[in-house]
């Protein structure tokens, strides 16, 4: 049974959520201060960490940012600040999702299901797990390894599964939606920024910009492309 650690200051809300994660099969336990929650993570080793990021000792921000220093646990972001700015930053700082407050059950409960799900789950059926070399690019798909010029990319869970299934398509235009359901596990909305910003890391990561793309490129209205360099 997956573990869950709820990260909440309000005592109401987080029973809410605890009581709301036991009903969906998942062994939730919760905590009221960044401190806490990064200590659960070190000791506890939770297979889930839903984050509200106005905690009473730390900044939400930093505290993903530190999570993120000492574990790669899956992490929902559940907050009240709806606005772009919140949701990009809050991605940038190392969450794999987000809701935003007010939300049901139902919701929360397919964000949980897509995260965890790609998160347990091995190399796609029928998809090739032998090493992809594009340029100077270097990417072990069973190793979650990947190397750029001989030096290894730090990349995140995401990043890698986005590098991953887009190196595996040379020249091919991957559409917004498709990346959504592969990579992701869901549908995407219209006014979604999460491939956006995980692009834009990416980017950052192979060197290059979205004005002056090496193997990244934007199909405009479409998704993306990727390409050899050479």
């Amino acid at each position: 049974m997956s573990r869950a650690l709820v990260v909440e200051d309000d005592p109401a809300v987080q029973a809410a959520l605890v009581q709301a994660l036991n009903g969906l099969g998942l062994t939730a336990q919760a905590v009221g201060t960044a401190a806490a929650a990064l200590q659960e993570v070190v000791a506890a080793e939770p297979d889930l960490v839903l984050l509200d990021l106005g905690l009473p000792d730390l900044d939400g921000m930093v505290v993903l940012t530190m999570l993120r220093s000492v574990s790669d646990v899956p992490v929902i972001v559940a907050t009240a600040r709806g606005d772009e700015s919140s949701v990009v930053q809050s991605l940038n700082s190392g969450a794999d999702d987000y809701i935003v407050k007010p939300f049901t059950s139902t919701h929360l409960s397919a964000r949980i299901t897509a995260l965890l799900r790609r998160a347990k789950a091995g190399p796609k059926t029928g998809e090739p797990d032998e090493t992809i070399h594009i340029g100077d690019l270097q990417i072990d798909p069973n190793r979650r390894h990947a190397a750029l010029a001989g030096a290894r990319l730090v990349l995140t869970r995401r990043e890698f599964d986005l590098l991953a299934y887009l190196a595996r398509r040379p020249d091919q235009v991957v559409s917004r939606q498709e990346l959504f359901e592969a990579v992701w596990d869901q549908s995407a909305s219209a006014d979604d920024r999460t491939i956006d910003v995980h692009t834009s890391w990416l980017r950052r990561k192979l060197g290059e910009t979205a004005a002056e793309p090496r193997y990244l490129h934007t199909v405009r209205g479409v998704g993306y492309r990727f390409t050899n360099p050479g």
